[in-house]
């Protein structure tokens, strides 16, 4: 947290110490900012296929491994949420798509960050023509730009 932006950000990584917290927390902390929120505590986990799997059945009745699960929390004066990322699900996903690991982690950080925002889109192939989707991918851009990546 700074003078600059006071959200707060914690990304808990787990068994995937080698993931780029830095880049992660950027994201959600750019993602926050650009949607003018200035009073937020978003925490980004890293989850296995099987911690995910089980969050999936839970709360979305679904019974396979997912790449990103967000709740909005409440908070009374300001924006309280979880990000939940299915590392394995983005390395298959980032190979699918040939890009990087650490690109597709940042896009499914952004993309949680909206879902807590309260963003929303189609299920299926529409999501991509959704205002959510090209939100996401200008944020992306504009992070990974940042990086170097």
């Amino acid at each position: 947290m700074s003078d600059a932006d006071p959200n707060e950000v914690i990304v808990n990584v787990g068994a995937f110490a080698d993931v780029d917290t830095e880049e992660l927390e950027r994201a959600v902390r750019r993602t926050l900012l650009s949607q003018g929120v200035r009073n937020a505590e978003v925490s980004v986990t890293l989850l296995d296929d099987g911690e995910i799997r089980g969050l999936n059945l839970r709360y979305r009745s679904e019974n396979r491994p997912t790449d990103v699960i967000a709740f909005a929390l409440g908070g009374g004066a300001g924006i309280l949420g979880d990000v939940y990322l299915g590392v394995e699900e983005a390395r298959r996903q980032a190979s699918d798509a040939d890009v990087p690991l650490s690109e597709e982690l940042v896009r499914l950080a952004v993309h949680g960050t909206l879902h807590v925002l309260g963003y929303d889109h189609p299920a299926g192939p529409e999501r991509v023509a959704s205002p959510m989707y090209a939100l996401q991918e200008a944020l992306v851009r504009e992070i990974r730009g940042a990086s170097g990546a």
